[in-house]
């Protein structure tokens, strides 16, 4: 089964809000490798000018991955995961993500095709804040090799 070309153009409900906490952002960002205090010391974000610790740019991977979720887990959608590659993600931040945020995400499946045998699969999420605030765009393009790949 290949990659279900009818999700082109869909966009799915918004996602639970997700809460940001400073435990979530300090964990993210030593699972990245940042020591950067601002992730971890709340003295240290507001000297930056943040109301509280602030997230690596890429902790909205976190979020996006949430939505896309309503994607990759349905069958009919024919993602499978076995031969699934990573093709590119890109982020566009407006405003940084700090600790007592909270999320919510809105997923728009752009393409979903097949090319020389393989899906492709690209998404966007939307995320803001519940009361409407945007916070982040996060596009992913994925591809789901064919058989023969």
């Amino acid at each position: 089964m290949g990659i279900n070309s009818a999700l082109a153009g869909q966009v799915f409900p918004p996602s639970p809000v997700y809460e940001v906490g400073r435990e979530k952002i300090a964990e993210f960002a030593t699972a990245i490798g940042s020591a950067d205090p601002a992730h971890t010391d709340p003295d240290a974000a507001r000297a930056l000018g943040h109301p509280d610790v602030v997230a690596p740019p890429t902790f909205t991977v976190i979020v996006a991955q949430r939505a896309e979720a309503q994607v990759f887990d349905d069958p009919a959608a024919g993602v499978d995961f076995s031969r699934l590659v990573h093709g590119e993600e890109r982020f566009t931040h407006h405003r940084p993500v700090v600790a007592g945020d909270r999320l919510i995400s809105t997923l728009h499946v752009e393409t979903a095709r097949e090319v020389g045998g393989n899906g492709i699969l690209t998404t966007r999420v939307e995320i803001a804040t519940e009361d409407g605030e945007q916070v982040a765009t996060v596009r992913s393009t994925v591809v789901i090799r064919g058989e023969d790949q």
